[in-house]
């Protein structure tokens, strides 16, 4: 089933670009067009689209208010389009608070210089979203379903242990059908302590800044290690993304600067487009790098963690949440391989499953929480 799209911009260069990308791919359908939030709210509505392709800034309605009653009246997967400006990006990050699920950089520049590769991005990420909103509103069809059935029973009086039972073993069923690679293990939190390492390093992409803002918020002050932070995203909006988390955590939070000692209870986000890696030299400080052009991401989950395999060893917890792609998979393995530990975000409480399920398929994960559990494992200091 194609992935059904409505596509939001007061540009008309705008639109006519994303349609004309999206229209390009057979997995894809462009079932509408809106020139402000009030016309997207109205459409998803009408439409009810697997995904919307939201601009930031607009007249009438902009694209936070759009989001807000979308997500409250037609629940889908927001992507937003955010220019580089430090306000767009706090705009954006509000809208990720608000329930988008990814965003992109509008750069007319760019999207004509680099057409194909901004393309190309643009469609995985439509489709991975469709796609999850798919599953959820398969999912919510057939929860919708027994419910009726279940009435129906109870209203009829008719063999009603027999249809309990039924109904018990479609549950069963429907959650036992996912895709091999979908039905991973969660592990119980109770039974694991978090291992005496002496750093942290999270790696995240797509949902990664609300997961974020789930976990480090629970974790203490005292926190005993200093936390390295890979989460893919731009310049302008890592600058941003570090004050924000500073102000709603108890660690002290700021974009990584290159000769920055690390110190425990302290986190150091990649700064956008470099890399953050350990000193050789001086394994208690951080080198931030340029990026080299043959390394998709930057920054990189798989940089930072090489690095700190060579230089920590056996003295890792690396911690892979959501994400498209599988960035953070060789790096864990240079850390399993060195005698450190790695978990794993279970599917359930990702916004796409990419990079975690990388490191589960590859036998590398020693543990996989929800995320609910990994910041309360932090939390209890077990």
């Amino acid at each position: 089933m194609p992935v059904k799209v409505l596509i939001v911009d007061d540009s008309v260069f705008f639109r006519n670009r994303i349609s004309q990308i999206l229209r390009a791919d057979s997995r894809v359908k462009v079932v509408g067009t809106a020139k402000n939030g009030a016309e997207a709210v109205t459409l998803a509505e009408q439409l009810q689209p697997d995904v919307v392709t939201m601009d930031v800034e607009m007249p009438q309605m902009n694209g936070i208010e759009a989001l807000k009653l979308i997500m409250q009246r037609s629940p889908c997967q927001v992507l937003m389009l955010s220019s580089l400006t430090r306000r767009s990006a706090t705009t954006t990050l509000e809208a990720l608070e608000c329930g988008a699920a990814d965003y992109m950089e509008k750069d007319a520049r760019t999207w004509v210089a680099d057409a194909d590769k901004v393309g190309t991005m643009m469609v995985d990420k439509v489709i991975m979203l469709g796609r999850k909103q798919q599953q959820l509103s398969r999912r919510n069809t057939i929860e919708r379903s027994m419910l009726q059935r279940q009435s129906d029973t109870v209203s009829s009086l008719v063999a009603n242990r027999a249809e309990i039972r039924s109904s018990e073993q479609q549950r069963r069923l429907r959650n036992n059908s996912v895709a091999p690679e979908a039905a991973s293990r969660r592990d119980n939190p109770d039974s694991v302590r978090i291992p005496a390492n002496r750093i942290l390093a999270i790696g995240a992409s797509t949902g990664g800044p609300a997961a974020l803002q789930a976990i480090l918020p629970q974790l203490p002050a005292s926190l005993p290690m200093p936390v390295l932070l890979i989460q893919h995203m731009p310049k302008t909006f890592t600058s941003v993304f570090a004050k924000r988390l500073n102000e709603q955590c108890q660690i002290t939070v700021k974009e990584a600067e290159d000769g920055d000692r690390l110190l425990p209870g302290h986190a150091y986000l990649a700064p956008g487009g470099l890399q953050m890696v350990i000193d050789p030299a001086a394994e208690n400080r951080i080198k931030v790098i340029a990026g080299d052009d043959r390394i998709t991401y930057r920054p990189s989950v798989d940089l930072t963690l090489a690095s700190l395999a060579k230089v920590y060893g056996n003295k890792v917890l690396a911690v892979i949440l959501t994400g498209m792609g599988s960035d953070g998979c060789d790096g864990a393995r240079l850390l399993k391989n060195a005698g450190s530990s790695v978990w794993a975000q279970d599917k359930s409480s990702c916004t796409i499953f990419g990079m975690p399920k990388a490191v589960i398929t590859a036998n590398l994960a020693d543990n996989i929480f929800s995320l609910d559990d990994i910041g309360k494992l932090f939390q209890r200091g077990r």
